[in-house]
């Protein structure tokens, strides 16, 4: 007799993590001496976790402190860091009862779509989208409402595609900056979806991980202009944090207590080595503002220089550290360039289908968050590749 498996196994996978197996195979089947793989397919900085971080987890090793468990939501000490943090950034004022810290963003969205939707409930985005989005609600047995947006709106949702939906859905992610596309919500933009998600009975969850790393325009929090929305935020992009597996969220009164009994009950705490190095963190602009300044860097030179190599149609990478180009006039089918890219060239890249399953035959994300060094070799790669 066979045996049954749940829904969630057949969530499909996040290719992007294959494209690392990949890379990681081709970089260790190099002959010694070989050009290395340049990696531009995953949003992990290049640079470390900042000084300070490093030292505060250090001196916590040292100190014979247990480093156990802490509070579902978080060290005490942490969370009044990330309320000043929203204070400063932002001009909110935030209780620390509606902050929770949480392991990474990724640990985020599970306990926000629990606690905000039922099974069955239907959830809007726009493509393209970070793909845990769509693949977690549909483990959990809720829908996706897919908004096909185009670059006449910088890939991002607007309330006019909102009104054409029937009937309204019960929940809308969005994500300023985005991931794949680096654009992002304008501040009267995030404001407008957030006051007509309010006003319409859709709770509204703004991904915030790639604040910090804006080089055209402002960031806005949708907190500013909803108490019902949810934030999620991280420190894993701007605080250059990946592997720590630290972020937290901003929570609506309504949802502060139903958030912390299911954290308790799925994670218990996040780690407490990366809670004191996330605490440490918020005293590192200086070193994370440096970082920022690279990826202008990298971002200016990209944008720059791709189109020599053939593409000539990219997102106009407001944020983050990605680049979304459209390479219909050279394939239609974005996994098998991207493999040929990595075989031939020797650079790594997400094919898009990872992000649009409808239209991301034709478009691949380059992630230019590596060492500059890289990023400016790359283009001359991909000049003498195409």
């Amino acid at each position: 007799m066979a045996l049954k498996t749940g829904k969630g196994a057949a969530a499909p996978p996040f290719l992007v993590m294959d494209v690392i197996a990949a890379a990681n195979a081709r970089q260790a089947a190099l002959p010694t001496g070989s050009p290395h793989v340049i990696r531009m397919e995953v949003g992990q900085p290049g640079t470390g976790a900042p000084a300070g971080a490093v030292a505060a987890a250090q001196a916590a090793l040292r100190s014979g402190h247990p480093l156990g468990y802490t509070e579902a939501f978080g060290l005490r000490s942490l969370r009044d860091q990330i309320a000043a943090h929203a204070k400063d950034w932002y001009g909110l004022t935030i209780p620390i009862g509606r902050i929770a810290v949480t392991v990474g963003a990724s640990g985020a969205f599970p306990l926000a779509f629990l606690a905000a939707f039922d099974p069955g409930d239907r959830i809007a985005m726009a493509a393209p989208f970070y793909p845990p989005y769509v693949n977690i609600l549909t483990a959990l047995g809720m829908t996706p409402v897919i908004l096909e947006a185009t670059l006449e709106t910088r890939f991002q949702p607007t309330i006019a595609m909102l009104e054409k939906l029937d009937p309204r859905p019960d929940g809308l992610i969005v994500a300023s900056p985005c991931n794949p596309a680096g654009t992002m919500l304008h501040t009267d933009e995030l404001a407008a979806i957030a006051i007509w998600c309010h006003r319409n009975g859709v709770r509204l969850i703004s991904d915030e991980i790639y604040h910090g790393l804006n080089y055209d325009s402002p960031v806005a929090s949708a907190a500013q202009f909803s108490d019902s929305a949810i934030v999620v935020n991280s420190f894993s992009k701007y605080f250059s944090m990946t592997g720590w597996r630290i972020g937290w969220m901003v929570l609506p009164d309504d949802l502060a207590r139903p958030v912390e009994c299911l954290a308790q009950n799925l994670f218990i705490s996040a780690p407490y080595i990366a809670q004191v190095a996330a605490e440490a963190a918020f005293g590192c602009h200086d070193e994370l503002r440096a970082n920022v300044a690279s990826y202008r860097r990298s971002r200016d030179y990209l944008l720059a220089a791709l189109p020599a190599a053939g593409f000539t149609r990219l997102s106009p990478a407001e944020g983050a550290f990605y680049l979304f180009a459209d390479i219909a006039d050279r394939s239609n089918d974005s996994v098998a360039f991207c493999a040929r890219m990595l075989r031939e060239a020797g650079v790594a890249v997400s094919p898009g289908v990872d992000f649009d399953r409808t239209r991301g035959h034709r478009f691949v994300r380059f992630s230019y968050c590596g060492p500059e060094a890289d990023m400016r070799e790359v283009a001359a790669r991909l000049q003498r590749w195409r």
